[in-house]
């Protein structure tokens, strides 16, 4: 390579170089404004820095005046041309913004993101997050609708679960007063129970604000499984036999779990009262828990009927009391505050844990999966 190729190089790349750093200057200056000024600066710094490097290196390429002019007439309708194929382009992206721009107005009018049709790459993955992001916003709507909804049948439901007791607590504590009561110390035991039912139903509520909030405290440490089914066992043993329900149940020995002792007892009793509830007189209700493949299982399993398919992911909402699908003779035992589920679930989800019921044989299965003791999260 001679000495005036080398020249002719430099003089063309120093003056393209200028004009480019130029154009970043001014592209920097509109970056603010419509794409259609960057496609406009791009198009005008290609043909400028082909110019620049043209009249930098005409006369070290002896051209002549004549040669010069059409170089220039050739450089300058070729400016033009890229310019104008610069802001078709540029029409069509900010068309494509505009039809984004569209969209997301009507998902904050609507609720519902429209994904545009005929966009840029870039534009159209932005499109797809927005419809992703549209539709967990609606999925969160309903959910807050359906929270809303079960707090309001809970207020409801407790209200009125609350005003029959504390109306015979009434009625009886005036009998008392009045001394017409024919059998005192049977209305003191009747009084009682019924307070100890009122107490039971506030707790929960108590314990199910405490969920709601995050507010949950656990104290995890490794409990033996055995031990935690034999225990509500023989606390609700006696409601079973007085229901005519045969209880039983067994774990795996040596099996322990990553647990608040106390919410995993409240965890399982609540399963445990939930099924004696609703399983017949001479049915059973089995406990069982074992190692799974996902850490320990726990299963409750009675004999009530089976749920209703369409009310098997309703099961664990608040206020949920069960549907006709249940055997009709458990509709008497089915008072409650419609929490115990729903707990359930709340404390499942605090330990990491999982719980899901399916209608197997005559009745339903409960399955609760948690971790293994010895498995942090």
């Amino acid at each position: 390579m001679n000495r005036d190729t080398v020249v002719v190089i430099c003089l063309a790349a120093g003056s393209a170089a200028a004009v480019g750093v130029v154009g970043l200057v001014l592209a920097y200056l509109v970056r603010r404004r419509s794409v259609r000024w960057a496609f406009a600066m791009v198009a005008l710094c290609a043909v400028l820095g082909i110019a620049a490097g043209a009249i930098a290196t005409a006369k070290e390429m002896f051209l002549s005046e004549h040669d010069f002019g059409v170089v220039l007439q050739v450089v300058a309708a070729s400016g033009l041309v890229a310019l104008a194929f610069s802001l078709l382009v540029a029409r069509w992206a900010v068309s494509g913004s505009q039809a984004v721009l569209e969209a997301t107005r009507m998902l904050g009018e609507s609720g519902t993101f429209v994904r545009p049709d005929d966009v840029p790459a870039e534009l159209a993955a932005v499109s797809d997050q927005l419809a992703v992001t549209s539709q967990r916003l609606t999925e969160s709507r309903e959910r807050e609708r359906s929270l809303e909804a079960s707090r309001r049948e809970l207020i409801s439901w407790t209200s009125h679960d609350l005003r029959t007791p504390l109306a015979g607590l009434r009625a009886m504590a005036e009998a008392l007063e009045d001394g017409i009561a024919e059998d005192p110390a049977r209305y003191h035991v009747q009084m009682r129970l019924t307070v100890d039912k009122m107490a039971q139903m506030v707790d929960d509520l108590f314990v199910f604000s405490r969920i709601h909030a995050g507010a949950l405290d656990l104290t995890l440490e490794a409990v033996s499984l055995d031990e935690a089914i034999s225990e509500v066992l023989a606390v609700s043993g006696p409601v079973a036999q007085a229901r005519g329900v045969e209880l039983g149940g067994y774990a795996e020995p040596g099996v322990a779990v990553q647990a608040d002792p106390r919410e995993l007892s409240r965890m399982i009793s609540n399963l445990v009262t939930n099924a004696i509830r609703h399983t017949p007189s001479a049915g059973r209700v089995e406990v069982t828990g074992r190692a799974g493949r996902d850490g320990v299982e726990v299963a409750v399993e009675d004999a009530c009927g089976g749920i209703a398919p369409e009310d098997l992911d309703r099961v664990f909402d608040v206020a949920w009391r069960g549907s006709d699908a249940r055997t009709p003779e458990s509709a008497q035992w089915s008072a409650g505050s419609g929490l115990g589920l729903a707990i359930v679930r709340g404390i499942a989800e605090a330990h990491h844990g999982t719980v899901r019921v399916d209608n197997v044989d005559e009745g339903c299965r409960f399955l609760v999966q948690l971790p293994r003791a010895g498995v942090s999260h």
